[in-house]
């Protein structure tokens, strides 16, 4: 697997084609509006310096390599970046369609109850206004829109509990601020989540992360290709770690 290295940071290359690529974010980096140090920035200099390696691309220097769609700079991840114009449009089109499948694995605070339905989904339905909000009113203040997200419980230790996610709906930290309406923050959230167990994560579990991360995205390729279902190799090892500990108490 291809890597774009920037000092310590090492950033997997999930899938490239012509005119994108699709990476595993870090958590903790940011992807745009810092110039020379965002990911977009550390993507663009690194493929201009190893142009070998990642000839597929074919990378347009005028255009340089944007987002596709946001990740917050706290959560890790698939992020789909076009190197191209074109793409860049095409890709579009699909968010605003709401046609990409987005699932992620989120680690709650507490002991959620599986949903009782036939298919083990649950969803989270409560509207939510454009402001993001904070931990007390994550509904965010102003006219508030309807908001879905999809979510099934997957394991559970001794105080969390391990959720995957799927985005029916974009609003502004949404998994964050519905977590937070159903009284189970993501752990790490420093936004939404209490000061204390934040405090507490860091001191006594070495845990400075939000515990979120967008596993997977489906989307459908250029030139009649087909749909491809890019993803991670597993979560990121601060989270699994978190949590394996935590079964064992």
């Amino acid at each position: 697997m291809l890597t774009i290295n920037f000092k310590s940071i090492q950033i997997p290359v999930l899938a490239s084609a012509k005119g994108w690529l699709a990476v595993d974010k870090p958590s903790g980096l940011t992807v745009h509006n810092d110039t020379g140090r965002d990911l977009c920035s550390i993507a663009f200099d690194y493929i201009q310096k190893k142009p070998l390696l990642f000839k597929d691309i074919t990378l347009d220097t005028d255009y340089g390599i944007h987002p596709v769609h946001r990740l917050d700079k706290e959560t890790s991840g698939v992020l789909l970046l076009a190197a191209d114009r074109d793409i860049f449009r095409y890709f579009s089109k699909q968010f605003e369609a709401r046609s990409v499948k987005k699932r992620y694995i989120a680690i709650l605070h507490g002991p959620l109850a599986p949903p009782a339905t036939d298919d083990a989904w649950g969803t989270w339905q409560w509207p939510l206004a454009k402001d993001a909000g904070g931990r007390k009113k994550p509904a965010g203040s102003g006219q508030k829109v309807p908001c879905k997200t999809r979510y099934r419980v997957l394991d559970q230790s001794a105080h969390y509990t391990m959720v995957e996610i799927e985005l029916l709906t974009g609003r502004k930290h949404q998994i964050r601020r519905h977590a937070k309406l159903a009284k189970h923050p993501v752990v790490g959230d420093d936004r939404y989540g209490s000061e204390r167990a934040i405090k507490f994560l860091k001191e006594n579990c070495a845990f400075d992360r939000l515990g979120l991360h967008a596993q997977s995205l489906t989307i459908q390729l250029p030139e009649g290709q087909g749909p491809q279902t890019v993803e991670t190799s597993g979560l990121p090892a601060q989270m699994r770690e978190l949590f394996e500990n935590d079964k064992e108490i």
